[in-house]
């Protein structure tokens, strides 16, 4: 009989040789970090924070509203103060009864001089002529054109606006180589009292008239027209009566006589009177 050789089975078999270890992974490479020397260098600033400030506002805060709730609690505990009784004078009426003719006499006075001032205006005399474009004969002037009469026009101008001006009239004349100007200003009422008359040459004034408040003045020096180089000589009177002023220029290329002055201011007064 013949017997085949049998294959060993798994069990019977020997063991497999051991696996060789594993190799260890490579380690990778460290890198040191790049410092930067002058911001090593460089302080750390650290933030500041306002403490002091929040605590001093809060401080504020709190103490303000503690304050007030102090105080309203003090007055809200104390008692009203009373007030003192109202006194009110009771109207009293006179018990006789108002005469009306006492009460227009008690009353202000009107005007003294009221109306058409042109026809208080002396007139030009006989044989006179006119002068330049002036008025020959009693007229209205404003105050531009009462004001361009002086050296100075814008002064006046400011000077007669301010000073109550109401109205004026004026006249002009040329007769025996003089220039006579003869003008009257009303002012305001309340405004009257502080004309002047001669303004500040007042002092120097002699009377025309013995019930005159004013007087007239002669000059002994030459003077000079605006913008030229012609020489004059002046001759001037001035008065007030109630609101009405009145003022005369006499001009002459010689001094002028006292008496023609005298004359003219003696007939401008009465006209007024």
């Amino acid at each position: 009989m013949t017997t085949e050789p049998v294959a060993p089975s798994p069990v019977d078999a020997p063991p497999p040789p051991p696996a060789a270890p594993a190799a260890p992974p490579a380690a990778e490479p460290v890198t040191e970090p790049v410092i930067d020397p002058v911001a090593a260098a460089a302080p750390t600033r650290r933030p500041r924070r306002p403490r002091p400030v929040l605590l001093l506002v809060s401080g504020l805060v709190l103490g303000t509203a503690a304050g007030s709730g102090v105080g309203y609690a003090i007055q809200a505990n104390r008692p009203p103060t009373p007030l003192p009784p109202i006194q009110v004078a009771l109207p009293t009426y006179p018990s006789e009864v108002l005469d009306p003719a006492a009460a227009a006499a008690a009353a202000p006075s009107p005007l003294a001089i009221d109306g058409d001032l042109r026809k208080l205006l002396i007139t030009a005399p006989s044989g006179s002529k006119a002068w330049g474009d002036y008025p020959d004969a009693p007229s209205w002037v404003t105050v531009g054109e009462l004001a361009e009469h002086s050296a100075n026009s814008g002064s006046a101008f400011s000077h007669l606006n301010t000073s109550g001006f109401r109205r004026a009239v004026e006249v002009d004349w040329e007769q025996g180589g003089l220039k006579v100007r003869i003008t009257l200003v009303q002012f305001m009422a309340d405004d009257a009292a502080k004309a002047e008359p001669g303004g500040r040459t007042s002092s120097k004034l002699k009377p025309f008239a013995d019930e005159a408040n004013g007087g007239y003045l002669i000059g002994d020096r030459p003077l000079y027209w605006a913008e030229t180089t012609e020489k004059y000589y002046l001759g001037t009177a001035s008065a007030q009566r109630g609101t009405v002023s009145m003022e005369i220029n006499v001009f002459g290329t010689q001094p002028v006589d006292a008496e023609v002055v005298k004359n003219l201011a003696k007939q401008q007064w009465e006209r007024l009177v």
